[in-house]
């Protein structure tokens, strides 16, 4: 592949990957199956090991989890939360117990959970976060508190000073379908999957509603603890339990590569059997001391790798494949199947990238197909059954337009497999997706702007649409949003409209860097937008600044550089920044000196530059900012 060729595919997987990663740890939705975001993942890191000069500060390669929201109180951990890499199958395993050949092996399950930072002081419970970026979570104490599991006060003596105690939050499996009848009897939403109501149920702003959800947690390890004067993780776990934290049962120390595979092949056989979901098992060094010596990759502990099981598959009918239009323009088919239960929830959808991607798969539209899905998530589409075919069968054909908007689709360059919208500006599918996008919670955090107000906002069934550009969405007003969604039987205005209306001018005084990202400027994701904030200061000196200005800020580089100007060259693009300017939405940085001077946006100490310099333990430079 040509350096050219990598960079495209390079660019096209970080921004696909990060608009999952965002649906899985902001929005607790799933669009893919773990195998698929897996495999997409692994392509990634292939190709930017093979051209270094093309990771982008954005790259989910740089970064753990999601983005703190501003639903909660940001917390910053004490010790950075890691992820963990990944093997699949028995020769990965292998090569990488050969790696680790000196034992023992501490082996465990990997829940299909939300990660938690517990923190303790002197033994008291002051503290609780989720996992966030790593460095910085969502402060969820007053939800955590109403999880009995989890001590307020640990028992015992001698607790150190500060300890932060991670593990997992998960439903059960047999209270989860529970909850879920009786969510359907009161006519609420179910959840897809149990890892979405955990998260859903931990990140409700009313502690009541978190209190009656049966959440549950386990513990996998901790964070900051000097000193703790142990030699071996299984002695830590045996000291949490002591403490009366909920520690697992099932995990075991074992000393060669045959008993760990045994374990991972039995809970293979057994994984249905258990009370909460997995979809793997977790190996790890047992030993602390070689733990500390081999250390942790830019976003992974070099001493323990999660071991994920093959997906589940079952056969469905293969009913139809219609086009969607995301943010960017992209028309990207996805299957409609027949109803189908596989791994304790049903499946209606699965993606299917690209018109080449249908055809690499041989399916026709109503055939059987065979679909295989890790864990409760949309699965993914293996082929046909060519056996059960009966000759009714239809092949898929690409339109040649939009389905929303009836515009052209064209590639955006020669050679591209995806085709595109060529209507960026008006097409409704986008502007709706754009909405939306401004709404979310790694962006503007705009609760009251979800998918179904971004569609409110520009659907024209009923005559012209209240939004025809995202300029206009700070000038929103009462008397504007006509919808039904905003208004009240007698007319009058609904709460939501009232709530949209509020967190609109709240969000106009939003960090900078958030602002910057709501433009949805192709690459420039939250950490390239910190980045290039906090350097220039306001969106003016940005969009100004040449692209080998833009390129020398640390984690933006050339490609990211060019997006910037090729975005602000358009029209309508400029637009849009000055009717937000005149909105009265904050697009500098008050006190900021200019160029290179970073400053943190309404701390105490805005207007200096503070520099870091020498060893730095237990934090990143984006921790420090």
């Amino acid at each position: 592949m040509t350096h050219a060729a990598a960079a495209k595919r390079v660019s096209e997987l970080v921004d696909e990957i990060n608009k999952h990663r965002r649906a899985y740890y902001s929005q607790d939705s799933v669009l893919i199956s773990d195998a698929e975001y897996d495999a997409l993942m692994r392509e990634l890191e292939a190709l930017e090991a093979e051209h270094p000069d093309l990771i982008t500060g954005d790259s989910p390669t740089q970064s753990v989890g999601g983005e703190a929201t501003t639903t909660f109180s940001p917390v910053q951990h004490l010790d950075r939360m890691w992820s963990l890499d990944n093997v699949f199958g028995r020769e990965e395993m292998a090569a990488w117990l050969a790696k680790n050949a000196s034992g023992p092996y501490l082996c465990e399950l990997k829940i299909d959970g939300l990660a938690i930072n517990l923190r303790y002081e002197n033994g008291k419970l002051v503290s609780a976060a989720t996992r966030g970026d790593g460095v910085v979570g969502e402060d969820v104490t007053a939800n955590v508190l109403t999880i009995k599991s989890i001590p307020r006060t640990l028992a015992g003596k001698g607790h150190p000073p500060v300890v932060e105690v991670r593990g997992e939050i998960y439903l059960p499996i047999k209270e989860f379908h529970e909850m879920n009848e009786r969510i359907n009897e009161e006519g609420g939403k179910a959840f897809a999957n149990p890892r979405n109501a955990a998260s859903g149920s931990l990140r409700q702003k009313d502690s009541s509603v978190t209190a009656s959800r049966p959440l549950r947690m386990l513990v996998h390890g901790i964070g900051a603890w000097k000193e703790s004067g142990l030699s071996k993780q299984s002695e830590l776990y045996e000291l949490l339990g002591s403490w009366g934290l909920p520690t697992s049962d099932r995990y075991r120390v074992v000393d060669s590569a045959a008993d760990v595979q045994a374990y991972i092949d039995n809970f293979e056989t057994h994984r249905h059997d258990l009370e909460h979901e997995i979809d793997g098992v977790v190996v790890k060094l047992d030993a602390l001391a070689e733990q500390a010596e081999l250390g942790f990759t830019s976003r992974a502990p070099r001493w323990a790798i999660a071991y994920k099981y093959p997906p589940e598959q079952v056969h469905t009918k293969l009913l139809d494949i219609r086009v969607s239009v995301g943010r960017t323009g992209r028309a990207t088919p996805y299957a409609v199947v027949e109803p189908v239960k596989v791994a304790g929830s049903v499946v209606e959808f699965a993606t299917l990238h690209n018109q080449d991607v249908v055809k690499a798969k041989g399916i026709l539209i109503g055939d059987t197909i065979v679909l295989r899905k890790a864990g409760d998530v949309i699965p993914e589409i293996l082929g046909p059954v060519i056996e059960k075919r009966d000759g009714s069968e239809k092949a898929f054909v690409m339109p040649k337009n939009c389905p929303e908007c009836g515009a052209p689709l064209r590639q955006e360059s020669e050679g591209d497999i995806d085709l595109r919208c060529s209507n960026s500006k008006s097409c409704p599918a986008q502007l709706r997706e754009r909405i939306a996008y401004i709404g979310s919670r790694g962006v503007l955090d705009i609760e009251a702007l979800g998918e179904v107000a971004a569609d409110a906002l520009t659907r024209s069934a009923a005559g012209p649409a209240i939004l025809t550009s995202e300029a206009a969405i700070f000038d929103l007003t009462l008397e504007l949003l006509t919808d039904d969604l905003f208004k009240k039987k007698d007319g009058t205005p609904s709460e939501t409209a009232l709530k949209l209306l509020r967190n609109l001018e709240e969000a106009k005084s939003r960090p900078l860097w958030r602002i910057l990202t709501a433009l949805g400027i192709r690459h420039v994701g939250p950490v390239a937008a910190r980045s290039l904030t906090n350097h220039f200061g306001s969106l003016d000196a940005i969009f100004s600044a040449t692209e080998e200005e833009l390129s020398q800020v640390e984690g933006v580089g050339a490609t990211l550089a060019t997006s910037i100007k090729d975005w602000i060259s358009i029209d309508w693009h400029a637009e849009i920044i000055e009717a937000w300017r005149k909105s009265g939405v904050a697009l500098s940085i008050e006190g900021h000196a200019g160029p290179g001077a970073s400053v943190v946006e309404g701390g105490k100490f805005s207007g200096l530059t503070i520099v870091a310099t020498g060893s730095l333990s237990q934090f990143t430079r984006e921790g420090i900012e």
